[in-house]
This record gives C-alpha cells, sequence and structure tokens, in this order.
C-alpha cells in the first residue's frame, strides 16, 4: 500500500509542470507581445499579459487531452493525468513559440514598411527641392507624409507663407528612382485624408 502511494506522488511530482510552465509563460508572453507586438506598433505589458494568459489557457483546453493522448501512445505505462500534464505544458510552450514567432516576423514587417517610409519622405523632398516654385521648395525640409497604401505615399510642403498653401507629390516606392514621384495638386494631406475615410 505504502508502495503504491509513493509511486503516485514521485508521478505527481514529476509530472507538476502544467501551472508552473502556464504562470512563467504568460509572464514571458507578456514581455514578448509588450517588446514584440504582433499587431500594432506597440502593446502594454497589461494587454500583453491577458493576451498571454487567453492563449495559454485555450492551449491547456484544447490541447492537453489530446496530446497527452497521443503521449500515452508512445509511453502506455503513463498515467493520465501526468499525460495531460504534460501534453498542456507542450501545448503552453508552443503558443509562447509562436507568440514570440509573430512578434519577430511582425517586427521584421514593421521596420521594412519604416525603411519604404523613409525612402518616399527622402525621394519627395528631393523632388520637391528641385521641381517645386520656389515658395515651396524652400520648405522641401518640412513636409507632411500621409500612407495611401504600403508603398504609395502622399508628401506636401507648405508654401513659404506659414503654410497657406501646398506642394504635394505621391511617391510609390516600388517604381524605378525617376518615374515613382509625380505632382498630386495642392490639397493639404489633412483634407485629402478626410476625402478617403
Amino acid at each position: 500500500m505504502e508502495g503504491a502511494w509513493l509511486a503516485r506522488a514521485r508521478w505527481r511530482r514529476r509530472g507538476a509542470w502544467l501551472w508552473p510552465t502556464f504562470v512563467a509563460a504568460v509572464i514571458f508572453d507578456a514581455g514578448i507581445v509588450h517588446m514584440l507586438p504582433i499587431v500594432g506598433d506597440r502593446q502594454s505589458i497589461f494587454g500583453g499579459l491577458v493576451a498571454g494568459m487567453i492563449c495559454s489557457l485555450l492551449a491547456v483546453l484544447l490541447g492537453s487531452r489530446p496530446l497527452g493522448a497521443l503521449l500515452r501512445k508512445g509511453r502506455p505505462d503513463l498515467p493520465a493525468m501526468i499525460a495531460r500534464d504534460y501534453g498542456g505544458t507542450v501545448a503552453v510552450l508552443a503558443v509562447s513559440a509562436l507568440i514570440l514567432t509573430g512578434g519577430l516576423v511582425h517586427r521584421s514587417t514593421l521596420d521594412r514598411q519604416k525603411n519604404m517610409l523613409r525612402d518616399a519622405i527622402v525621394r519627395a523632398e528631393a523632388y520637391i527641392g528641385a521641381h517645386a516654385p520656389a515658395e515651396f521648395a524652400v520648405n522641401a525640409m518640412h513636409t507632411d507624409t500621409f500612407t495611401i497604401q504600403q508603398g504609395v505615399y502622399r508628401t506636401c510642403a507648405p508654401s513659404r507663407d506659414a503654410g497657406s498653401r501646398y506642394y504635394c507629390v505621391i511617391v510609390n516606392t516600388g517604381l524605378p528612382l525617376a518615374q515613382s514621384v509625380v505632382f498630386a495638386g495642392s490639397e493639404p494631406n489633412a483634407t485629402f485624408a478626410d476625402g478617403l475615410d
């Protein structure tokens, strides 16, 4: 009788990884989502904590039984409860790995978008400085840029007289440099953006 109790206690100790892993993973996920957001530019720690907790809890609920059953096929001597615990632990770790991967992929996307925007602004400022009338060319370094769609931007330079008029260009970073900038009127970006809504 005592031998069975000791064996059960040993299995429980060896299988008690799920909830400590869950807590550690939720904290890790909160940090990852804060530093490497999956959506948008930034995310709060609290938002990351909530997202990590929900995703990890769903992983435990949906993944622990199937993964535990799969584990028991390879190790039939493993008690079902311990196998579910191991399966849930694997599911929680998989969620953390997915969150980390999603954050890294999104970060590279954000970096690429920032580089495209920077390139568009440089092209627009060079074009305005070279082709715009003098009253706009003097403000070529004080532009306002609006993203129409990824890779296509509208940049406006205000006139010398406190910006009562504008000289605007459309920049398409996907085109060759000589063809990528075209004149786009004098309507300010604020008005242009309102018309797109």
